[in-house]
């Protein structure tokens, strides 16, 4: 059976309204990761990036950078109209930047595909603008793809998980899939959050349900 993404009114803040933000970026010097040892903006050659956005960025990042294959994580903001927001002004939901984790992946040792399974397995995304009691626009479910191969492969998962979505009885998907962000790398103290406070707020909201 064919699915048709639902038609949500957006509650965005509109580029009008948008906070004014900066020129310069929040997170400068680029420190290095805490965990992976490589500084967040370094691309090793061979490897890719992908930007996914699943609630909370603590507990994103953490799932990404144990996952097997990926080299480097950072945590940011995407999808909005703010050049180079604070976190406090993403928080207010008047940047339309959604909290987002930058992932750089080997694909010899991981595929954009896995990495897309593991997005749709660990969060809800058919609640619209929130994870559980995180509310707001800053909290809602995205893939951000920076080729075209990226958004055919989210648009497929997107289509294959809504059956098993529906199958298990939860309704549609609310995941706004958009290519041609740019990504704003959040603040020090977010980057490797829970590697720095372990018994930081990590919540999970997964379905249960499974891409396999």
């Amino acid at each position: 059976m064919g699915w048709i993404r639902s038609q949500l009114t957006p509650e965005v803040v509109s580029p009008e309204k948008a906070l004014p933000g900066r020129d310069l970026p929040v997170l400068h010097p680029m420190p290095v990761h805490v965990v992976l040892g490589r500084r967040l903006d370094e691309v090793p050659e061979g490897c890719e990036v992908a930007y996914f956005a699943m609630g909370c960025f603590w507990g994103v990042e953490k799932l990404f950078w144990n996952t097997d294959g990926v080299v480097n994580t950072a945590a940011g903001y995407m999808g909005g109209y703010t050049p180079n927001p604070t976190y406090r002004e993403t928080c207010t939901g008047s940047t339309g930047h959604t909290e987002t984790v930058r992932v750089v992946f080997d694909p010899r040792t991981v595929g954009y595909e896995d990495l897309l399974a593991l997005f749709w397995e660990n969060h809800d995304p058919t609640t619209l603008h929130r994870q559980g009691n995180d509310i707001g626009t800053q909290y809602r479910s995205a893939i951000f793809p920076v080729t075209d191969a990226q958004l055919d492969a989210a648009r497929r998962s997107e289509s294959d998980f809504q059956q098993r979505l529906a199958d298990a009885g939860y309704g549609w998907i609310t995941t706004e899939i958009s290519s041609g962000q740019k990504f704003f790398y959040a603040e020090l103290e977010h980057q490797q959050y829970l590697y720095k406070n372990p018994n930081g707020y990590c919540p999970v909201h997964a379905t249960g349900v499974t891409c396999g």
